[in-house]
């Protein structure tokens, strides 16, 4: 995961989870990779699987069938995205946007618009422009529910990251409020849905970021006691939350308030011991 404490909020596009949005329409279970003859239909299950080379490799030989190169170069601009997300080559972020830009989303199933969509937040927010990739992430979250509750967690994290990058830029006044926009729906996120990582996460990271360190304490709390609710594919949010603990929001705190850094470490290690299994 990738970590920066350089006062801002944690950035964590690099994380596990908020970089690789799974292809929503895409089979699920153990055994697909074997079973799935068909070039497209292999080409999602190796993107779900993380194996974006090979996914590439199937993709275009799915693309030869004219009906179905639209579909194929879509999920291949999804891995030249992860993959420059991993190794941050220029040349895969420009197979991305060359691959978006080239499709007829005439045919696309709704959920292949809302992967389409996606992939243009992602390439947006890798090519410098957080800001269009938040109103575009915000936009799918505020529309017809197409994603699973991972995607959409992992769409939840993307957002408030690009807000997070964008807000960086922002004079204090307009930052303020740019993490209030995300402590706000991160709390109806958080009321509808307990075990969002995303939500638990944003909640003590945007108060932080905002300058509000009791909020942002209390949140933390929160978040550690609710991250056993959290799915299998979040279930690091209690490495996250701790990571912003230690490296923010206890350091600010002590200066803030005068209290020692090691007595603040050790009641956050105290409070960790009465609430972990």
């Amino acid at each position: 995961m990738a970590v920066c404490y350089d006062g801002a909020v944690n950035d964590r596009n690099g994380s596990r989870w908020s970089g690789c949005l799974a292809l929503v329409w895409c089979l699920a279970g153990p055994g697909l990779l074997a079973q799935a003859r068909d070039p497209l239909e292999r080409a999602r299950v190796l993107y779900n699987q993380r194996e974006f080379t090979a996914a590439l490799a199937a993709a275009e030989e799915a693309s030869r069938t004219p009906a179905r190169a639209d579909s194929a170069n879509l999920i291949a601009a999804r891995a030249y995205l992860e993959r420059y997300r991993e190794s941050a080559a220029s040349e895969d972020l420009t197979n991305a946007r060359d691959h978006l830009r080239s499709l007829s989303t005439d045919g696309f199933s709704p959920t292949e618009r809302v992967e389409y969509i996606t992939g243009l937040g992602e390439a947006l927010f890798f090519d410098g422009a957080p800001g269009a990739a938040a109103a575009i992430f915000g936009a799918v979250l505020s529309g017809p529910d197409y994603l699973s509750p991972a995607a959409r967690d992992g769409l939840l994290d993307w957002w408030a990251s690009a807000i997070d990058r964008d807000a960086r830029r922002q004079p204090d006044i307009e930052r303020r409020a740019m993490y209030q926009k995300v402590i706000d729906r991160m709390e109806i996120e958080v009321g509808a849905n307990p075990a969002s990582a995303a939500a638990s996460y944003w909640l003590a990271a945007a108060a932080w970021g905002r300058g509000d360190l009791p909020a942002a304490w209390d949140a933390a709390l929160a978040a550690w006691v609710r991250s056993g609710l959290t799915i299998d594919e979040h279930a690091d949010l209690r490495g996250d939350i701790d990571g912003l603990m230690l490296r923010g929001i206890i350091p600010d705190r002590a200066k803030a308030t005068a209290h020692p850094v090691d007595v603040l470490r050790a009641e956050w290690d105290h409070f960790k011991e009465r609430w972990t299994k």
